[in-house]
């Protein structure tokens, strides 16, 4: 399997096979596994499964994660778990298991193909087929908060330039691997210049890697727009955790059917495949689930594992099986001759082995992947602190500005004096407007000229403390080659 951080897989085929742990889940997981798995083994997929318990009765049993005691032994013994739907039972204490194994194996990718199937599956974009590359460990799903103030709780967008730099790779070796044309990178950098700045930076430098590739940014909301009327403009598309997460339950509800699209989750020593729809308990044991997410997943492992010649036959008899008309209920439209069960439309996928489309572009077989490129080196950085924003919960009197600040200049030492007072990121002093609404959480910046020390902060604080004021906390304020990193306020 793959042990790189770009490379879908290896590139060398695999000829024997390969330890796969599978999970049957609940509802109707059953039941698409079964039918997924005896497409594989008709397919000759080579692939030796291994059963893990997770899902309901395991989180019942006691185990709030949803994992059984020795399912970390066969994770670890594998590499690779293709996941039915699991059941969350209802009621606090139990964690999401899906966030519990994103973070615990490194799966920093999840990979959303979203295509259309027109006319056998009715969809308004019949000419949309692209993919949806999605940062998959940090941004706002490192799920850090702090209630700080009685009116004001936060939430720490965290991003990191090896996080851009694997996703953004990924994306790039992705399209190229699969005969792609075009990566476009969406963020919110005008607003967020920082966090998603770094994204897009480290983008337009990984970009110039890939000479044969159209690379373009946009703003993530009219990109989304975009994605939701116009699809076709789009072919790869690589973004941040929240706004893939939004992005890809947009395209996918686009393209015609949830419970047609597969995922995979991949990190540098493990993946994970698994549909994006729910368990569905309300048809479970009545033969009607449709299976082709988990099977779309399964396609999407096989490539993974070196096996991208049984991956493109599943997915091309999977194809023709749509094209003649059978489908399961889900999907039955003016174009279906035959509603067909479960187990039934496993049975005509696996008859329609070796058989390609002939109205519906068929599935290439992606290229083997090419020796993918090293992180970059590092620069060595020069870093100086040079000043602090010291956060306050503030709400005396009628909360006036001019009040607070003549509290702070009191305080505040003569080479690290205040600089501006902000409110939710409204600047408010000096030159603020009485209109702006004002909470109880204040920003308050003191910047040097040059650089200070550590011990100069303690003595700013020990100042501020002796006012009775309540100070919630404090973030430090460098310099990176002389570069702020830190936004600059109105007046800086």
């Amino acid at each position: 399997m793959s042990s790189t951080l770009t490379a879908p897989h290896p590139a060398s085929p695999v000829l024997t096979a390969v330890p796969v742990a599978i999970t049957r889940g609940d509802g109707i997981g059953p039941e698409i596994m079964s039918a997924t798995l005896r497409v594989l083994a008709a397919a000759g997929a080579r692939i030796d499964t291994r059963e893990v318990r997770m899902g309901e009765a395991v989180y019942l049993g006691g185990h709030t994660s949803g994992l059984a005691p020795d399912a970390w032994d066969v994770l670890r013994s594998t590499g690779v778990l293709l996941k039915a739907p699991i059941t969350t039972p209802q009621g606090g204490g139990y964690k999401s298991l899906n966030v519990t194994l994103r973070k615990s194996l490194g799966l920093y990718a999840n990979v959303r193909p979203c295509r259309a199937y027109a006319p056998y599956v009715t969809t308004h974009h019949p000419a949309m087929d692209l993919v949806i590359i999605r940062e998959n460990e940090e941004d706002l799903y490192a799920g850090i908060e702090h209630r700080q103030t009685r009116e004001v709780i936060q939430c720490l967008k965290l991003i990191t330039r090896d996080g851009c730099e694997k996703i953004v790779r990924y994306a790039f070796e992705y399209a190229r691997q699969h005969n792609r044309r075009k990566v476009t990178a969406l963020s919110k950098d005008n607003i967020m210049k920082l966090t998603d700045g770094l994204f897009h930076r480290v983008f337009d430098e990984i970009r110039t890697e890939y000479p044969e590739l159209e690379a373009e940014h946009q703003i993530i909301d009219i990109g989304t727009a975009r994605v939701a009327t116009r699809p076709e403009l789009y072919d790869v598309i690589v973004t941040l955790n929240l706004y893939g997460d939004i992005l890809s339950d947009v395209a996918a509800e686009v393209a015609g059917s949830v419970g047609l699209a597969g995922s995979a989750n991949i990190g540098a020593k493990f993946a994970m495949f698994e549909a994006i729809h729910g368990s569905a308990p309300d048809i479970a044991g009545q033969n009607i689930a449709n299976p082709s997410g988990l099977l779309q997943s399964a396609v999407l492992m096989l490539e993974y594992l070196g096996q991208p010649d049984i991956a493109s036959t599943i997915s091309n008899a999977w194809l023709k099986t749509l094209e003649d008309g059978l489908h399961t209920r889900d999907i039955a439209s003016e174009q279906t001759r035959q509603v067909l069960g479960t187990q039934e439309f496993a049975d005509a996928v696996i008859e329609r082995l070796g058989q390609f489309p002939v109205h519906l572009k068929p599935t290439p077989t992606p290229r083997e992947a090419a020796e993918p490129p090293k992180m970059r080196p590092r620069a060595p950085i020069t870093k100086q602190l040079v000043g602090t924003d010291v956060f306050f919960e503030w709400f005396e009197g009628e909360r006036d500005p001019e009040a607070l600040a003549a509290v702070l200049q009191s305080a505040q030492l003569e080479h690290l004096p205040l600089l501006m007072m902000t409110n939710r990121g409204v600047k408010v002093w000096p030159q603020g407007i009485p209109e702006t609404f004002k909470s109880d959480h204040w920003r308050c910046r003191f910047l040097s000229d040059g650089s200070i020390t550590h011990a100069d902060v303690l003595a700013l604080l020990s100042n501020l403390n002796q006012t009775g004021l309540d100070f919630i906390k404090t973030e430090h304020l460098y310099t990176f080659d002389g570069v702020p990193g830190y936004t600059l306020g109105q007046g800086q």
